[in-house]
C-alpha cells in the first residue's frame, strides 16, 4: 500500500495495537510519543512533545493520515491534574490539526470517547448525531474530547483539513494499564484475596477487545470516512460482575467474590449504538468477551511471571 501513517500515542495500550494493525496491512507507520518508545522495532518513531508545534510540525511531514491518539487517557490522573490534562489534550490536538494544516491537511484522525454522550438525557441508545450536553459531562477528561472534536469540525471547516472521529467504548486486552478493572481483580485472584464488587455488579459496559477495536482504524481511510464520526463499541453488555466471575472461572473456584456497599455517583452503564460503523464500514466487534478475557489473563501471567492457572493451562493457546 505504501501510505505513510503517523500515530501519535502510538507506544500506548490502544496505540500500539493500532499500530499492529495498520503494519499488517503493510502501511509504513511512524509513531510519535513522548519518552516511550513503540513496543516494535520495524516502525519509525520520534520522541515528541504534542505541546510543542515546531516538533509536531515537522514529524508529520509527507504523512498522507495521522491517527491521533497522544493525549491523557487515565481519568484518574486528569482528575488531578485538570489544567496539564487540558493543555496535552486540547492544545496537543491544535498542534496536531495544525501541523496537518500546514503540512499539505493529511486526514487527522481523531481518538475520541463515547463518554462523551455522559449528558445525553435520553434512554435510546446513543448515535453520532447526539449533541453534546455540557451539563452532564462529568468529568475532565470528557470535556477535552469534546473540545477536541470541536477543533476538528473547527478545521475542516475553516481550513479544510479533513477528520475522522473515532469515539471508542471500553477496551481491555494484552497491554492495558494494570490500574484497571480487569487486571485488578485478576492480580488479587491470582494473590488469593477476594474480589470486591461494589453493590449488586450490574453496572456494565460493552467491553471491547482492543485488537477488534485496532482493526477499524484500517477501514476509515477512504474519501467517504472524511469528515465522519463513529463509535467503536462491543456488542453486548458486560457486566462487572460478569468480569469478576469470568476471572474466578479461570483462575480457579478458590477465588471469592465479596459485595461491598455500592459507591455514590457510580456510572451504571450507558447503551451507545455502532450501527453506523457496522453498516458503513463492514466493521463489528469479533471477539466475545470470554475469549477475550482469555487472551488477557494469559498475557498478564506471563508479563508478571505467574504460573497460568490450571484452566487457563488446559485450554488452546490463543495468539
Amino acid at each position: 500500500m505504501g501510505q505513510k501513517i503517523v500515530v501519535t500515542g502510538g507506544s500506548g495500550f490502544i496505540g500500539s495495537h493500532v499500530v499492529d494493525a495498520l503494519v499488517d496491512r503493510g502501511y509504513e507507520v511512524k509513531v510519535l510519543d513522548h519518552r516511550v518508545r513503540p513496543h516494535r522495532t520495524d516502525v519509525g518513531y520520534e520522541d515528541v512533545d504534542l505541546l510543542d508545534l515546531a516538533s509536531v510540525l515537522e514529524a508529520v511531514k509527507d504523512a498522507e493520515h495521522i491517527f491521533h491518539l497522544g493525549a491523557v487517557s487515565n481519568v484518574n490522573y486528569a482528575h488531578k491534574y485538570p489544567t496539564y490534562t487540558t493543555a496535552l489534550n486540547v492544545l496537543g490536538t491544535a498542534n496536531v490539526l495544525e501541523a496537518a494544516r500546514l503540512q499539505g491537511k493529511p486526514r487527522v484522525h481523531l481518538a475520541s470517547t463515547v463518554w462523551v454522550y455522559n449528558g445525553s438525557p435520553s434512554d435510546l441508545p446513543a448515535k453520532e448525531g447526539v449533541p453534546f450536553y455540557l451539563h452532564g459531562a462529568g468529568h475532565i477528561y470528557t470535556s477535552t474530547k469534546m473540545a477536541c472534536e470541536m477543533l476538528c469540525h473547527n478545521y475542516a471547516e475553516l481550513y479544510g483539513v479533513p477528520f475522522t472521529v473515532l469515539r471508542y467504548g471500553i477496551p481491555y486486552g494484552p497491554r492495558m494499564r494494570e490500574e484497571l478493572l480487569i487486571p485488578i481483580l485478576l492480580k488479587k485472584a491470582l494473590a488469593g484475596d477476594p474480589l470486591t464488587i461494589a453493590g449488586d455488579g450490574s453496572q456494565y459496559r460493552k467491553f471491547i477487545y482492543v485488537r477488534d477495536m485496532a482493526e477499524a482504524h484500517t477501514l476509515v481511510m477512504g474519501e467517504e470516512t472524511a469528515n465522519q464520526t463513529y463509535n467503536l463499541e462491543g456488542t453486548r453488555k458486560v457486566s462487572v460482575l460478569e468480569v469478576a466471575e469470568g476471572i474466578r472461572a479461570l483462575v480457579g473456584d478458590q477465588v471469592h467474590i465479596e459485595f461491598v456497599p455500592q459507591r455514590a455517583g457510580d456510572f451504571t452503564g450507558k447503551e451507545v449504538s455502532a450501527e453506523k460503523a457496522r453498516s458503513e464500514l463492514g466493521w463489528q466487534a469479533q471477539v466475545d468477551f470470554a475469549e477475550g478475557l482469555e487472551r488477557t489473563v494469559r498475557w498478564f501471567c506471563d508479563r508478571w511471571g505467574h504460573a497460568l492457572p490450571a484452566v487457563v493451562q488446559s485450554s488452546a493457546a490463543v495468539a
